[in-house]
Parts: structure tokens; C-alpha cells; sequence
């Protein structure tokens, strides 16, 4: 018998509820305010003139597709470090929460890098290495515990899409970084 069913046997469903829950009110707002935050920080979809510029393919969801899409993945993926932060004494629960960590920040460097900064190869290189670790992330918190996992299964749809846009972008769009020159203050440079 392993420590965690040790501790299941010991505590009573309505304690082990309570513990996710108390993570679960740290993590979710915390993801979320730091998506919110990233996306804040430079002019996205329609309202970029720099992102207005550009040719983009036919399967481009519209600018309200994307504010929603990331509030839910966001949420989720709170929902599933809490999952995971409350599985104490799980096997590997440290690298899986430090992947999830690098995974996260890698995520949150994306926007500034495509709409701020204008480098769209960057950018594509950055949501690859993203996607390889987002499916390590979704494996070691599979480990752990397996509905964790499942959710992210919207973020990894949602990514391949992103990867794909990204994708297309670079491929229509050669010398991008050119297309309309980062004037505004709110235009970030890297």
C-alpha cells in the first residue's frame, strides 16, 4: 500500500475535498491573473495594427474566440496543478509541478513575442517547444492523477491550432517583423 491510498484510508472524503479546494482557490486565480496579465501587456487580434496586416489563413477563429478559449484553459489548467498540489506524497509530483511551471511561462512569453516584439519565427519556435512540453506536463500529471491530465486536453486542441495559425502566418508572411514598425509604447520590443 502506497502513502496515498495510506492517506486516503485515513482521511475522510470531505477532508480530501477541502484540501483540493484550498489549493484550488490559489491556483485557479493565480493562472488565470497571470494569463490576464500577459495577455494585457501588448494589443492583440484586431485591435494590433501590426496583427491587422497580416495575411492570415482561412481557419483564423475571430477576435472573441481567443479571450475565451485562453479564461477556459486558463481555469483549467488551475484546476489541474491543484489536482496535483493536493497529491501529497505522489511519486514525481515536483517535476511534474516544475514542468508545469516552465510549460506556464513559456505560454505567458508567447504574446509578447508574437504581437508585442513582431517575431513570428520566434514565436513559432517558442509555441513548439510549448507543445512538447505542455504533452510531458499532461504525461507526469497523468502519473499523478489521471483527470489532471484530461484536462488539458482543450489546451492542447487549442495549441495545435495556435501552432497551426503560427504556422501559416510565418509561411504567408515573410519579414513580418517589418510589416509595420513597433512605434507605440504599448508595442513591446524584445
Amino acid at each position: 500500500m502506497n502513502r496515498i491510498e495510506r492517506v486516503n484510508e485515513i482521511a475522510s472524503r470531505a477532508q480530501l475535498r477541502a484540501g483540493f479546494l484550498r489549493w484550488a482557490i490559489v491556483t485557479v486565480p493565480l493562472v488565470l491573473l497571470l494569463g490576464l496579465a500577459a495577455g494585457s501587456l501588448v494589443p492583440a487580434g484586431s485591435k494590433n495594427g501590426w496583427y491587422a496586416a497580416l495575411a492570415k489563413p482561412w481557419f483564423t477563429p475571430p477576435d472573441w474566440a481567443f479571450p475565451a478559449a485562453w479564461t477556459l484553459i486558463y481555469v483549467l489548467l488551475g484546476v489541474a496543478l491543484a489536482m496535483v498540489l493536493d497529491a501529497r506524497g505522489a511519486r514525481g509530483r515536483g517535476i511534474a509541478v516544475s514542468v508545469f511551471v516552465v510549460q506556464l511561462v513559456l505560454n505567458l512569453a508567447w504574446m509578447p513575442l508574437f504581437f508585442g516584439a513582431h517575431r513570428v519565427s520566434a514565436a513559432l519556435a517558442l509555441i513548439l517547444a510549448l507543445l512538447v512540453l505542455v504533452v510531458l506536463t499532461a504525461w507526469l500529471f497523468a502519473r499523478i492523477r489521471r483527470r489532471a491530465a484530461l484536462l488539458f486536453v482543450p489546451y492542447l486542441a487549442w495549441l495545435v491550432l495556435a501552432t497551426a495559425l503560427t504556422w501559416e502566418i510565418d509561411r504567408r508572411n515573410p519579414g513580418a517583423e517589418t510589416l509595420v514598425p513597433a512605434t507605440s509604447s504599448a508595442q513591446m520590443a524584445i
